[in-house]
């Protein structure tokens, strides 16, 4: 088993935790994890590629163990978290890289691949979306609402979200053995979610998603124009990105894998040794 370094970096003013381990001169695989949760998500996965690829995995500003500031000294915008990861990876010397996705993670890497196209070598999207056929309208409708006009009415009806039972569904629906899905993860999340602060960083961000819709079309161009090779491999139970999201990479990568697995949003904590085994064969094949 693959020794795992627990780490932190100082980025402009802020720490960002990460976990990292593989060989340093090895093909490097960047996580980013998803909400509610943090690289935590990653902790079974990473030792699990980690003889053959460098893996990274950090916390986004405002999650796990990364600094989280409040909302009147950090901007908490999708292209502030992606500022933040790019800066980190000059930081830790990483200079191209495939990445893997996860929810939030999506939006952020695709403003990695905007902004230094050249740089990102492969694309694994697990249940992240970048396509409006992904999101589910009944989960998104009080998001895109509130998005739109922030009143406290709006607000009251997302902060369920931040709640145990919203928390616990996420990583419970759609999984067709809920047994095996570790209730330390949401245990987790839910310890860091209740941080003085930390509910109005998350409503912030629900409130910043719809500018991730407006970059759709930028990314799609990309895929087309870099051809990079891209893998979308879905809980296609999933509730909020459905499985037409992993569908849809193929009208802009006609050669995407995609892999639809019995699972659903946090596919990795019941289909773990798929996933692995998947990436390991994907990846190898450029």
């Amino acid at each position: 088993m693959a020794t795992v370094h627990h780490s932190t970096i100082q980025i402009d003013g802020l720490e960002v935790f990460y976990r990292e381990a593989g060989p340093k001169d090895a093909p490097v695989m960047v996580l980013l994890h998803g909400y509610p949760t943090s690289s935590h998500m990653f902790r079974h996965l990473i030792p699990a590629l980690a003889d053959r690829y460098r893996v990274i995995a950090p916390d986004h500003i405002g999650f796990g163990r990364s600094s989280s500031p409040s909302v009147e000294e950090f901007a908490y915008t999708f292209d502030e978290l992606a500022r933040i990861t790019r800066a980190f990876l000059d930081a830790v010397d990483v200079k191209r890289f495939t990445v893997y996705t996860q929810d939030y993670g999506a939006p952020i890497a695709w403003r990695l691949a905007l902004t230094d196209p050249d740089r990102m070598e492969g694309v694994i999207s697990q249940n992240g979306n970048a396509y409006e056929e992904g999101f589910v309208p009944d989960f998104w409708a009080p998001i895109w609402t509130y998005g739109q006009n922030p009143t406290a009415e709006n607000e009251a009806a997302l902060r369920p979200a931040l709640a145990r039972e919203a928390v616990e569904w996420q990583y419970l629906h759609g999984v067709p053995d809920p047994t095996t899905v570790d209730p330390d993860a949401w245990e987790h999340d839910l310890a860091l979610l209740g941080r003085p602060g930390n509910d109005l960083v998350q409503l912030a961000l629900f409130g910043d998603y719809h500018t991730n819709r407006v970059l759709y079309p930028r990314f799609h161009e990309w895929l087309r124009a870099s051809q990079v090779p891209v893998l979308a491999i879905w809980g296609e139970n999933d509730e909020i990105f459905g499985p037409a999201g992993a569908e849809a990479f193929r009208v802009d990568a006609p050669h995407a894998r995609i892999e639809l697995l019995n699972g659903g949003h946090f596919l990795l904590e019941s289909h773990l040794d798929d996933v692995a085994g998947i990436i390991r064969e994907w990846r190898s094949s450029f």
